[in-house]
């Protein structure tokens, strides 16, 4: 690595959830101890705005650019490269086989086409290190860049309580992305029989419109519009589930995901079914913290009807998953991890 950086200069175009996961709350930190950070909305500006009084303020600091940049932030920053200290380009999905996955909505697999076409190998040929998600990430990024490091999601909001496993009502939830609406589809026969079968159950399902119809149309199901970041994160935030829901079907496109989701379930108070596999099956004890689940929607429903049926084990299983959140997602790994970088 080079020297020292004199500070951080985070280009954005937009991907707020992975720079507050990743980077954000370590930015903080940073300030405090007396870094400077700076963070510019790429969307809303040009570079001719900054440039050139900012300058001498952005010579020799950092770049993270995080999953995609437009132009023409991104002809600026090739064209002065050597202004600056190390590129970092972030990244927490497979976004060719996003590109290439047939159950993820056609709108989003175009976007994820363009980006690795135009924009991706240009920010692999400017970035000094490639920083993903997962070691699953890795293995795939390294076939076109020669520095990939892996950084795992950090919990950056605050545990609750669990009074609300003393509920008589079972709150069960699903809040994923459009991306995994193949994955949800395929526990719709699971969650219809245990909707049927177990009463004092209900549902949420953050996808609005994008529900499948058969849920949907279902009693004490909530199909909220799904948020823009920072209003999800208050509303996660003060949000009690007792089970969430997190199925990863096999496919290239799941493969290079990280473990977020534990993290997620565990901010809400929930605990977590997932499916057994990576990244889920690294992190998680079936039975302890969690449950992991086969690929068959009758294994789902046969474990979504033992957490609704035993609500003295899940809240059991609640406390562990809490702590496995807390130290999984221990932030110290992040500020560890981009302070080697700022010190150089």
């Amino acid at each position: 690595m080079s020297g020292a950086s004199s500070g951080w200069l985070v280009l954005s175009d937009g991907a707020e959830p992975t720079e507050d996961i990743y980077f954000s709350h370590v930015a903080e930190w940073l300030r405090q101890k007396g870094i400077d950070t700076a963070r510019v909305d790429t969307r809303d500006r040009s570079p001719w705005r900054d440039w050139p009084w900012r300058a001498w303020r952005w010579r020799h600091v950092n770049v993270l650019v995080t999953r995609s940049l437009k132009e023409p932030w991104l002809g600026w920053l090739e064209r002065y490269r050597r202004w600056f200290g190390e590129i970092y380009y972030l990244v927490d999905d497979d976004l060719l086989a996003a590109a290439r996955n047939p159950s993820v909505p056609e709108e989003y697999r175009l976007r994820m086409l363009a980006l690795v076409c135009d924009v991706q190998p240009r920010l692999f040929a400017l970035a000094d290190e490639v920083v993903v998600c997962s070691e699953a990430l890795a293995q795939v990024t390294r076939h076109h860049h020669p520095r990939v490091s892996v950084l795992e999601p950090s919990l950056i909001s605050p545990l609750p309580s669990l009074d609300h496993h003393g509920d008589a009502r079972r709150e069960i939830g699903f809040h994923g992305t459009r991306a995994h609406l193949g994955d949800l589809g395929a526990l719709i026969p699971a969650l219809q029989a245990v909707h049927a079968a177990r009463p004092e159950s209900d549902f949420e399902i953050m996808l609005g419109e994008n529900t499948p119809a058969a849920l949907r149309e279902l009693e004490r199901v909530a199909c909220p519009t799904a948020l823009k970041w920072q209003a999800f994160l208050d509303y996660q935030r003060g949000r009690r589930l007792h089970i969430g829901l997190a199925p990863l079907w096999p496919s290239a496109f799941n493969r290079g995901k990280s473990w977020i989701k534990v993290l997620d379930i565990a901010v809400m108070g929930g605990v977590g079914l997932y499916s057994d596999r990576e990244p889920y099956a690294d992190v998680i004890t079936d039975g302890r913290d969690g449950l992991l689940v086969a690929d068959d929607p009758r294994a789902w429903q046969a474990a979504l009807e033992r957490l609704v049926d035993y609500p003295r084990d899940t809240h059991r299983l609640a406390r562990a998953a809490a702590d496995t959140a807390a130290a999984i997602g221990d932030p110290e790994k992040a500020r560890t991890f981009w302070w080697r970088r700022t010190r150089g």
